[in-house]
């Protein structure tokens, strides 16, 4: 695949523009200011790929109009995503403000006495507020000396932040959803919306027939060499589990083969749809170059409908979905390609969001069940006692597949974790398909066949669950329930477990609670979720969504983030500083999506 170009941090040194003494004294210690952030940046921050992130600093200080317009024309040439003000004394608000209107925008104002920083960073964001053009304010809590170059640790929580959900927004735009197929057994999720896509987050939707998969299949328009390395990797590492059918049902050991054969080839094909594959560009297959199959859609993420038109005659997705979206495969180590089960496109949203915020893979599921602890006493006979437990624990298990590092295999300071694939070892991915088994799919479900993948989730990670729903009149908006997995003992497990379709994965889940509103219990965290899907990230990390859903200008109505982690713009703070909720919903409302009212 060809070498992605990242979008950049650009850094605008802002200064006092009277020369004649004052501008000329602050010079080198505002530019310093610029480097040290810079320098905190590439040290702190990486790109999906696991590279430094790079950051490009003005030219000149910026001490008014001129150069602020200078500043602007050579960002765009350098491919800036992201602006960060910084300025350690008083400067001319609205002639050294960043005006562009789409891309994410932060000021720190330096906090010393000596010059007054924080004046103009007060100053700035009521200009950024009375032009409708919403940035986010970094103001230190202890005052610093004039000469002290160092970054204060809350300064520093605000600057990541602010940093890694601006690259989020300056990563999805120009990108594409690619939808393939359409809507899948009427969830209102796979009902693609484009105005979603083009006006809240700046990328096109797609939309080819699954029928491109099957003819792509059928005439061998895939990599011959790479899928007879695949085969083989599989027959290796995924080991096959219990087949659950009914003797009836039970398909023959030739048919099982042959499903696995054309499993791989849906994998190979929908990566290959999503972000092309550059070997193709010089192939023929019966005569037919195949320079277009090997552009792709410039998708960066992705949806397959399945079910039933695909699977009542194929194989199911599961493999081709659980594969893509781990972080390995027989390549070994690389990025997940975001494919989501059904073609839910807002739980595809969702995870996008996850996994640009994280660089991690995400967890596809169905919130399937709210289990109190009386009723898993009287499913399983035992009584649950979990410290993290309170009323009850939340089932998470996909009717299909989930990424592989799902199954909490990996580590991280010897606790179970989810980490980007450009950390994993090779014995952290052998961890994660040894705890994964492969089972023939129910063939009442899915009369193509197929392959089914199983895992438990480890328990003891933090976790944070999302959904993001559309809602008729109001546009996108986002659910976060921080928590964490849970280990279960195995006859409690067991019981429950086998209740459902029990060759899909599983993941056991305790939201923080906060005795408030949709987090008094874990029954209303089920109770006011919006849908029934849902995407889990490892970390806890719902600060980071409701900064990005800032960013996009979506509404969050539901979460459990303690106050001082809520990071927005300031001119949120316009809207109402009691109500914090509704003043989100009448921010985002009133700016409308980031890329044009719709």
């Amino acid at each position: 695949m060809k070498k992605a170009v990242y979008p950049r941090i650009g850094i605008r040194p802002c200064i006092d523009g009277r020369l004649g003494g004052v501008r000329e004294s602050l010079e080198a210690r505002t530019m310093q200011l610029a480097e040290s952030v810079a320098n905190f940046y590439a040290k702190h921050l990486r790109y999906p790929d696991g590279s430094p992130v790079q950051c490009v600093i003005a030219n000149t200080c910026i001490g008014g109009v001129a150069e602020a317009a200078a500043c602007a024309e050579s960002f765009r040439a350098k491919n800036v995503g992201v602006s960060l003000s910084v300025t350690p004394c008083w400067c001319y608000g609205s002639e050294t403000m960043d005006m562009d209107p789409h891309t994410p925008k932060a000021v720190w104002g330096f906090n010393g006495t000596e010059r007054p920083g924080a004046v103009y960073l007060a100053a700035v964001l009521a200009g950024h507020t009375q032009k409708g053009i919403p940035a986010f304010g970094i103001y230190g809590k202890d005052v610093q000396a004039a000469d002290d170059t160092s970054i204060p640790e809350d300064v520093q929580g605000k600057l990541l932040a602010f940093a890694k959900c601006g690259l989020a927004v300056a990563l999805m735009r120009g990108k594409s959803y690619l939808s393939i197929g359409g809507t899948s057994m009427g969830i209102a999720g796979s009902l693609v919306d484009p105005a979603l896509w083009e006006k809240w987050l700046g990328m096109r939707v797609e939309a080819i027939d699954m029928t491109e998969m099957i003819g792509r299949m059928q005439k061998g328009q895939y990599d011959q060499k790479e899928f007879a390395t695949a085969l083989t990797w599989v027959k290796k590492h995924c080991k096959e589990g219990k087949d659950y059918n009914s003797p009836e049902t039970t398909r023959l050991r030739e048919q099982l083969d042959s499903e696995w054969e054309d499993s791989v080839k849906m994998a190979l094909i929908a990566r290959d749809l999503m972000v092309g594959n550059p070997k193709l560009s010089n192939k023929k297959v019966g005569g037919i170059q195949l320079a277009e199959q090997a552009n792709g859609h410039n998708a960066i993420a992705a949806g397959f409908q399945g079910q039933r038109q695909w699977t009542d005659h194929f194989p199911n997705g599961d493999f081709m979905e659980a594969i893509l979206n781990s972080s390995f495969d027989w390549n070994g180590k690389r990025a997940p390609h975001l494919l989501a089960t059904e073609n839910d496109a807002l739980n595809g949203a969702g995870m996008l969001f996850g996994y640009l915020l994280t660089h991690t893979a995400q967890i596809f599921a169905d919130l399937r069940t709210y289990w109190s602890k009386d009723a898993i006493k009287e499913a399983s006979g035992k009584a649950l006692k979990h410290p993290l437990v309170k009323d009850g624990i939340l089932h998470l298990i996909n009717s299909g597949p989930a990424a592989l590092d799902g199954t909490g295999e990996q580590s991280l300071k010897g606790e179970p974790a989810i980490k980007p694939h450009y950390q994993l070892t090779q014995p952290e991915i052998n961890k994660c398909l040894k705890a994964t088994s492969w089972h023939p799919s129910i063939t009442e479900y899915f009369p193509g066949g197929g392959w089914s993948t199983r895992f438990r989730t480890k328990g003891g990670m933090k976790a944070t669950m999302i959904r993001l729903n559309l809602v008729d009149g109001l546009g996108p908006a986002l659910q976060i329930a921080e928590g964490h997995t849970i280990d279960l003992p195995d006859a409690i497990h067991d019981a429950l477990d086998q209740r459902t379709n029990p060759t899909w994965p599983t993941t056991w889940f305790a939201p923080n609670l906060t005795g408030e509103a949709a987090f008094r219990s874990a029954y209303e965290v089920m109770n006011h979720w919006g849908a029934n899907h849902c995407v889990m990230s490892y970390g806890h990390i719902g600060h980071l969504y409701i900064t990005l859903a800032s960013m996009l200008r979506i509404p969050v109505y539901m979460h459990n983030v303690e106050e001082d982690r809520v990071f927005r713009p300031s001119a949120w703070r316009a809207f109402g500083t009691a109500d914090l909720e509704g003043a989100d919903f009448r921010a985002c409302r009133n700016y409308g999506p980031l890329y044009g009212k719709v």
